[in-house]
């Protein structure tokens, strides 16, 4: 659909995105019929003004709306709903999904395109919903590293060795996330010790908040 695309960006999902075209053959290069935007979020808007209407134009970002296009009108997203990191490349988006959006069916045909191009298996999300969606991602993935860094520390402090956790976290995944633990066998005596050996460790209220939403 596309012959040629500019990746603006050259940092994690740039990187991984412009190989994986130049991989399905699509040449990345300067002037191409599609621009797309991989700059951080913030950058999106003045990116976009800097650039003469015509060709296509979209972005890759989960939370940001269409409007930062403006005032171009041929335009659409692709979210891959994946973590990248620059010591690696484009399989790192083989299996990971991605949100298309698009306001007319010719935009959304082509951000349908540019999904299955990378690797991607689309899904369609409505441009009024993307705070939300990115919420959940953002939970998914970036307080799992929170968690994991927290939960770390206190496996070390207790002399335990904090690697210990990954097969752990892993199991879980593979498990379908099944609620294993106190809070799911109601062991609320259980509970009010990991509060107590929390107290005065700056994680005490977050675990709290956790156990609720856990119940819940």
């Amino acid at each position: 659909m596309f012959r040629d695309v500019t990746v603006i960006g050259a940092g994690r999902a740039g990187s991984a995105i412009a190989a994986r075209l130049r991989e399905r053959g699509i040449a990345v290069r300067e002037e191409g019929q599609l621009r797309l935007l991989c700059v951080p979020d913030r950058a999106i808007a003045e990116v976009a003004r800097s650039i003469e209407p015509g060709p296509w134009i979209a972005h890759v970002s989960g939370g940001t709306p269409l409007a930062a296009l403006d005032p171009h009108v041929r335009r659409f997203s692709v979210h891959p709903l994946q973590t990248l990191v620059l010591t690696r490349g484009p399989e790192q988006l083989d299996g990971a999904w991605g949100a298309v959006t698009g306001e007319d069916d010719e935009a959304r045909a082509r951000a349908l395109w540019l999904a299955e191009t990378l690797g991607l298996q689309p899904f369609p999300l409505a441009d009024g919903e993307r705070a939300l969606y990115h919420a959940g991602a953002a939970i998914a993935s970036n307080f799992l590293v929170t968690l994991y860094r927290v939960a770390s520390g206190l496996l070390k402090e207790a002399g335990a060795p904090p690697a210990a956790l990954v097969p752990l976290m892993e199991r879980t995944i593979e498990n379908g996330f099944e609620l294993t633990g106190p809070v799911a066998r109601g062991d609320w005596e259980t509970i009010d010790r990991h509060r107590a050996a929390l107290r005065g460790s700056g994680f005490e209220h977050a675990y709290d908040a956790l156990v609720e939403a856990t119940r819940a």
